[in-house]
């Protein structure tokens, strides 16, 4: 027992000084320029080791998003354990990941550079990345547990809200003002308009045309 929690334990310490390299390499030469053997003989392992704990640079992609929702995920448990309005919550999702994500956002492009190729496992949209985009949208969903709502706006808000995430994280990318201000200024008033258009949203008188528009979501397959 004590000799496999060792072997285990030396694991895992390969695993994280492989990816600890890669991820020195990405942010000092780009993603496409560093090659899987620049990441081996960062680590000091040999290229088939680095082949074994990551099947690619894709994988060592997806494993950093992976880190990012987690730490987004604890981020907010501990916000949403002490605070109980609305708009804080939410906008406290949108500031966690921009915070998470703000030295990286050369990592970042990557995902939404391969938007177009639902084959590729690191597409934002394709099969490869559904665990975290279904992770993304549960802490919005969260996030909006204080809110009372119907049944219906309870499923769409949550999708509402990861897609304008979604959408201002592509600004992000391109936005050189300190600490991406511009970014931040345009998600703080859409959480406003948001969250304005709710109470209206919510109305009786609108629940035909939110049923329609949860049956159109959820026949193409954009609901979880």
């Amino acid at each position: 027992m004590f000799k496999s929690s060792l072997s285990t334990d030396k694991a895992e310490q390969t695993r994280s000084l492989i990816y600890a390299s890669a991820l020195e390499l990405f942010r000092e030469k780009g993603f496409d320029q560093t090659t899987m053997q620049d990441v081996a003989t960062r680590a000091g392992v040999a290229k088939g080791a680095a082949y074994y704990y990551f099947p690619g640079k894709e994988a060592i992609i997806q494993a950093y998003y992976e880190d990012i929702q987690t730490r987004q995920e604890e981020g907010c448990a501990e916000i949403f354990a002490r605070e109980t309005k609305l708009k804080t919550r939410i906008k406290a999702v949108f500031d966690s990941k921009f915070d998470l994500a703000q030295s990286d956002r050369r990592l970042l492009g990557v995902v939404f550079r391969y938007a177009g190729e639902p084959e590729n496992p690191i597409s934002c949209l394709g099969k490869g990345t559904e665990e975290i985009r279904l992770r993304s949208i549960a802490v919005f969903r969260e996030a909006l547990t204080v809110e009372k709502l119907p049944a219906d706006l309870a499923r769409l808000l949550p999708v509402a809200f990861w897609a304008l995430q979604m959408g201002v994280l592509v600004l992000f990318l391109y936005d050189n003002s300190k600490q991406q201000q511009r970014t931040r200024r345009l998600t703080d008033g859409s959480i406003d308009l948001a969250l304005k258009l709710l109470t209206l949203a919510r109305l009786p008188l609108l629940k035909p045309v939110r049923t329609r528009l949860l049956n159109l979501l959820t026949e193409a397959e954009l609901l979880p």
